[in-house]
């Protein structure tokens, strides 16, 4: 399965899904003009991913800040996971967040209480 690398802007996120390495990522600021558009790619790289998955399935946000339109496409790579996870494949998502900024914290633990599928909640300190 080819990796699908999309470099960041001012206003849209970096994305990485990268099966052969076991990289699955999307990091940074996601406000994207047309954010359908721009996740196309990476949701289509999921439902193909979806069909021969890795044993565990490790999704990792690493989001600064996301706009309201973004908050959609991400309870939409969600709701994928929660499709796999139905299927009887393991999956964990690491939601990151700057340990100061509760909004993104916040928005972790609703989206864990949105879908079902295990989320670890990952707090890190500013470099």
């Amino acid at each position: 399965m080819e990796t699908l690398k999309i470099k960041s802007t001012e206003d849209s996120p970096r994305i990485l899904l990268d099966k052969e390495s076991n990289i699955l990522e999307i990091s940074g600021r996601s406000l994207p003009e047309d954010v359908n558009t721009f996740y196309e790619p990476a949701l289509s790289w999921i439902e193909e991913y979806a069909k021969n998955p890795l044993d565990i399935t490790v999704f990792n946000f690493k989001l600064t800040y996301f706009n309201t339109a973004s908050s959609k496409v991400i309870l939409d790579i969600l709701t994928q996971f929660e499709e796999m996870i139905e299927e009887g494949h393991n999956v964990l998502v690491r939601w990151h967040y700057l340990e100061e900024d509760e909004d993104m914290m916040d928005a972790g633990e609703e989206y864990s209480e949105m879908v079902d599928v295990p989320f670890e909640m990952v707090s890190y300190l500013n470099p």
